[in-house]
């Protein structure tokens, strides 16, 4: 998983890369993105060739992508795929044919669970769908609402509301998704600006929120006990998994602590809110024991 910063403070979007066994890097990017996803690359290409590179960019718009997320996701998948998927761990990807479409798997998901993320071709997404349906009373289609409340369970970022092109990796407590390596040789864009801010301590934070008796939603005012405006929720839902309204959004960092009273506005009314860390529900991701 990476996030490919734009500039001084700014970000393009999430994309996620893998290094194949084949000789290449795999490259999937954020829907909403992928129009300056691809122009910037295709920018970077000409400069790399330029340069002299031996490089070049494969475009494969004619593939889909389905989930199958749960814990019961990998075994449902076993009875139709080529390959054992006890040795495809979190985040690893190998191409195999399922229920004899070929497709690439990725051990991965945007729901907390373990799951597999399919490439398949369009052509073929339909019928991938009706096998799988059919391969168990297990399976069953999902909506964006029910990914929606799970991603956030999970405590991940949604393009657009919770990351955008205004938002550093630092704020949005993502800065896990650079290296030690690449912070200290300081070669990504905006690496000075991003590496002095993060060394600051200063700005603001990407928190969770646990709120008494209602749901808060994107925009919603986050306040101190004193009545202050000191941030804004990005994300907010009813809970399923905890019975909780759970929230995510951006404090300035003196309110960060686990456990900070605050409160929300919904609407008109102010609610009682703490700070709390994330995950709000533990992830099961299947991740190789070392």
């Amino acid at each position: 998983y990476q996030r490919r910063v734009r500039g001084i403070n700014a970000e393009y979007g999430d994309c996620i890369v893998h290094h194949t066994t084949d000789g290449y890097l795999n490259l999937v990017c954020n829907a909403g993105c992928a129009d300056k996803d691809l122009a910037h690359i295709m920018a970077r290409l000409e400069a790399a060739k330029s340069s002299g590179m031996d490089v070049d960019v494969e475009i494969k718009p004619d593939h889909d992508l389905v989930a199958v997320q749960g814990p019961r996701a990998a075994a449902v998948l076993q009875g139709g795929v080529t390959g054992d998927l006890s040795g495809l761990y979190f985040n690893h990807t190998a191409q195999m044919s399922v229920w004899d479409v070929p497709c690439r798997l990725t051990r991965c998901g945007y729901t907390g669970e373990d799951g597999v993320e399919i490439s398949v071709p369009s052509g073929r997404t339909v019928e991938l769908v009706e096998k799988l349906l059919s391969a168990s009373k297990d399976v069953k289609l999902a909506g964006l609402g029910a990914r929606d409340s799970l991603r956030l369970e999970a405590g991940l970022c949604l393009y657009g509301n919770d990351i955008d092109e205004t938002t550093t990796p630092v704020e949005a407590t993502l800065m896990w998704t650079v290296a030690k390596r690449r912070r200290a040789a300081r070669d990504f864009p905006g690496a000075d600006e991003v590496m002095r801010r993060f060394k600051a301590k200063e700005g603001r934070r990407r928190v969770g929120l646990v709120v008494e008796k209602a749901p808060a939603r994107p925009h919603y005012p986050i306040l101190n006990t004193e009545g202050e405006i000191v941030g804004e929720v990005t994300s907010g839902s009813p809970s399923p998994c905890t019975g909780k309204n759970i929230a995510m959004g951006y404090v300035d960092i003196g309110y960060i602590k686990n456990g900070t009273p605050l409160q929300v506005q919904v609407r008109k009314k102010i609610f009682p809110a703490t700070k709390v860390a994330m995950p709000f529900v533990p992830t099961q991701y299947y991740v190789e024991k070392k």
